[in-house]
């Protein structure tokens, strides 16, 4: 499972960390993901301290909490400039999202830290949180802008169900020829997988990690454990009902799948009946969505559902329960997808008043 790669990664990290960190990581329940970026980003942070001298220690292993509970605000903010003037993987500086992903695992670490750590009579390891006088960046583009960008890679409207047939009927036309066996062994699947995603928003992780045990086709619903390890039951959109059936039907005897294969979407490794990992669906998604001419990933599928639900019903609490999420601040871009509402008013003022 993708789970069992990132807790593997996430131990491989804590073996470089304080004992401290390892507590803080029992003491949290992030999804794995979020888990193991944090404890990346905290292990940078901590390669920076010893870098810049604001840490005497000679390995990660010995930052203690006392030279964490001295620094000062202007220390953060010279970890902040540090990471604005620093590439990435890819070459490209990183952007303001990757930075205030690394502030947010301080910010983690640090409250665990200064309030919820219980390690002396009940006392906290320090007390001053740092991290609380440290703002996360703003985005520099407006909402308008970010939204204009989105819906320039989402399905929307019919151009869902264009995407789907263009899978079903000309992406087989198309293909390599080496790539054919594949696409018939996998066709049903593939599409139940993108109807899915499409019909209920849920996020790449949760779709790998569905068992056939929480597909309930006929009361059209589906059983999600979300970030965090909470469990969550949503709606499915009844146009991917059909696709998700089709599926079914070959499910079995496609994948020579048995009892103990649980997994609602399989796939075959060498011989082997596997669930399918969150990465072998973003390679999936990329490479039809590719060929279709309007490249995309997984989460856009999602924000696709996010935005038409929106443009329905107006009403974010619905979306954010649909996605499930705690509050309404992630559905603020989805509102901004359809600009109509902008555009009368605009009209509106205008026409000239009559005289």
């Amino acid at each position: 499972m993708e789970s069992d790669k990132y807790l593997k990664l996430i131990q491989e990290e804590l073996q470089r960390l304080p004992k401290y960190v390892n507590d803080y990581y029992l003491g949290t329940n992030h999804a794995v993901t979020t888990t193991y970026q944090y404890l990346t980003e905290i292990r940078r942070f901590f390669e920076w301290l010893r870098q810049s001298g604001l840490s005497e220690a000679e390995t990660n292993l010995a930052i203690s909490t006392t030279e964490l509970s001295k620094l000062r605000r202007s220390d953060i903010m010279l970890y902040i400039d540090h990471l604005r003037h620093t590439t990435n993987s890819q070459g490209h500086l990183n952007s303001p999202t990757s930075i205030n992903r690394s502030i947010n695992a301080l910010r983690s670490l640090f409250k665990y830290l200064t309030v919820t750590a219980d390690i002396n009579d009940g006392e906290p390891y320090f007390y001053r949180n740092v991290m609380l006088k440290i703002d996360s960046l703003n985005d520099t583009k407006t909402l308008n802008y970010r939204a204009h960008t989105l819906a320039s890679h989402m399905y929307r409207g019919q151009m869902k169900f264009d995407f789907i047939e263009f899978i079903e009927n000309k992406y087989p036309k198309m293909c390599d020829k080496r790539a054919l066996p594949a696409y018939k062994e996998n066709a049903e699947r593939d599409i139940a997988i993108i109807t899915l995603i499409l019909g209920t928003g849920v996020r790449v992780s949760e779709a790998a990690n569905i068992d056939l045990g929480d597909l309930n086709l006929k009361q059209s619903l589906l059983d999600v454990v979300r970030k965090g390890g909470q469990k969550d039951s949503v709606p499915i959109a009844p146009w991917a009902i059909q696709y998700i059936k089709n599926y079914l039907r070959i499910r079995a005897k496609r994948y020579h799948a048995l009892k103990k294969d649980t997994a609602l979407f399989l796939t075959v490794y060498h011989g082997k009946t596997r669930r399918m990992t969150a990465n072998a669906i973003e390679k999936m998604v990329k490479k039809y969505s590719t060929a279709f001419g309007h490249p995309l990933t997984p989460h856009k599928l999602r924000h696709t559902l996010a935005s038409e639900m929106y443009n329905v019903t107006k009403d974010q609490v619905l979306v954010a329960q649909q996605l499930g999420q705690k509050g309404t601040s992630a559905t603020d871009l989805y509102t901004h997808v359809d600009q109509k509402k902008q555009r009368e008013a605009l009209n509106e003022i205008s026409n000239r008043p009559e005289k």
